[in-house]
């Protein structure tokens, strides 16, 4: 990867930034990046993530199950405190896929966990920033959400049924966030391809023999079909993502902002 000045188009030095999944492979791309450029960063993950890929350099890291209302309450109240009770910018990264087989041979545990994966934890760190984020609007800044949804929202693949109806989610969800909380918050979509990272053995903070692993993705197979030849790298999305929180993209709201070589041109 080239060097990349990521401060150009990012949030001032000293905003201050909770990134929920900063364990997984893009999370820990973009809060080393966060952190380089003077941002203020809260990180939170499962337990087993952030005890594997501790965050360097991050003003708090809090250990949580984000689909666990009362733990994402209190993970929340800690941002607040550590960060003077304003938060300028939300990223939700959490999530992961469902065991690669068609709708009618996952159970309803299975569908559900992913399901609960990737829009009820969006839904409840939402929910839990929002008056952080609002405090931060009321003095005067401009706070962004960045929700992550996935190609397969807009072109859903066989046997990945309960991903793609949960990004699907994401992104709608995250418009209805921008009719609600408009014009003082701002919401954006981001919506990788296949990125190269332990996601698709079930995410960092699971096993790798968890029933929703995926290690089947063919990375190689995979790049012949994009335009630009290659698998993205965790580093490809640091830039959309400061990007979409930052003030270079003050008139960007309500965007699925598709980061795939080309792969998909929804």
């Amino acid at each position: 990867m080239v060097d990349i000045d990521f401060a150009r188009m990012a949030p001032p030095k000293g905003a201050r930034v909770a990134v929920v999944g900063a364990s997984g492979g893009i999370g820990r791309a973009l809060t080393e990046a966060a952190v380089d450029i003077g941002l203020d960063v809260a990180a939170l993950d499962l337990p087993r993530s952030l005890e594997e890929f501790p965050p360097a350099g991050v003003k708090l890291a809090v250990a949580l199950d984000a689909t666990k209302e009362a733990q994402v309450e209190s993970a929340f109240g800690r941002v607040g405190r550590a960060f003077g009770g304003r938060l300028d910018g939300l990223v939700n990264l959490a999530g992961f896929p469902n065991r690669h087989v068609p709708f009618d041979e996952l159970t309803l545990a299975e569908w559900q966990e992913t399901v609960d994966g990737s829009l009820k934890t969006t839904y409840l760190c939402c929910r839990a920033a929002l008056s952080l984020l609002r405090a931060a609007a009321d003095a005067g800044g401009s706070p962004a959400i960045v929700n992550t949804a996935s190609g397969l929202a807009a072109r859903p693949l066989p046997g990945l049924s309960a991903y793609s109806a949960s990004k699907a989610g994401v992104a709608n969800f995250t418009k209805t966030l921008v009719h609600e909380l408009a014009p003082h918050i701002r919401a954006n979509t981001l919506a990788p391809g296949v990125v190269r990272t332990a996601f698709h053995t079930g995410g960092t903070g699971r096993p790798s023999d968890a029933p929703n692993a995926n290690p089947r993705v063919d990375f190689e197979g995979y790049a012949r079909l994009v335009p630009l030849a290659r698998v993205a790298e965790p580093a490809d999305m640091v830039g959309p993502i400061l990007f979409l929180l930052g003030p270079a993209s003050g008139w960007v709201n309500g965007q699925v902002l598709h980061v795939n070589g080309g792969g998909l041109m929804p």
